[in-house]
């Protein structure tokens, strides 16, 4: 049988204080947050990030949004994430493969489910610098509730949609 997690990580720093996107590895994990059916939701501190990483490959698929482009590259900081990057099932590069352009989590979200997330990675770093670990945490933990949901209905209807930027509602097919 096929294991599945899914994930999202927060970062310390910005971009911008790190020197730029191409140093992604330099931004350092705040919070990051699994899931899966054997485990439910789990929450990680940056001191763990190791043992974080180990726990990932001993899933057949690591499910996330923009893992390959951001996430990943924040975790190879703190270990090898090359069986992350194998098992991998990244659904922004997913939909961006279907699409021909990037698109937002929250895009699709809202479009698809009603709800979606509650912030945002700058009010993450905010949260982050006045200390507050608990609200990361629950932004973190929402946004994996959202790939969850997300996947759940795109098995059960094969589609999920999203909003243009004209704001016509569009449907995407998808097999995830």
């Amino acid at each position: 049988m096929e294991t599945e997690v899914y994930y999202d990580v927060e970062t310390q720093r910005s971009a911008s204080e790190v020197g730029g996107w191409g140093n992604v590895d330099k931004m350092l994990v705040s919070v990051a947050v699994s899931w899966s059916v054997k485990d439910g939701f789990r929450h990680w501190a940056e001191s763990e990030m190791a043992a974080f990483i180990t726990y990932l490959t001993q899933f057949n698929r690591i499910i996330s949004y923009n893992g390959d482009g951001f996430d990943s590259k924040v975790l190879s900081h703190y270990g090898d994430v090359s069986l992350v990057s194998r098992n991998s099932f990244d659904l922004h590069r997913k939909l961006k493969e279907i699409l021909g352009h990037r698109i937002k989590l929250d895009a699709v979200a809202q479009s698809t489910l009603g709800s979606g997330k509650t912030a945002n990675g700058l009010a993450a770093l905010r949260w982050w610098k006045e200390g507050n670990v608990e609200m990361i945490v629950q932004y973190c933990e929402q946004d994996v509730k959202v790939l969850v949901d997300l996947v759940r209905f795109a098995r059960t209807n094969g589609f999920v949609r999203y909003t243009d930027i004209s704001g016509f509602e569009k449907v995407v097919q998808v097999k995830w």
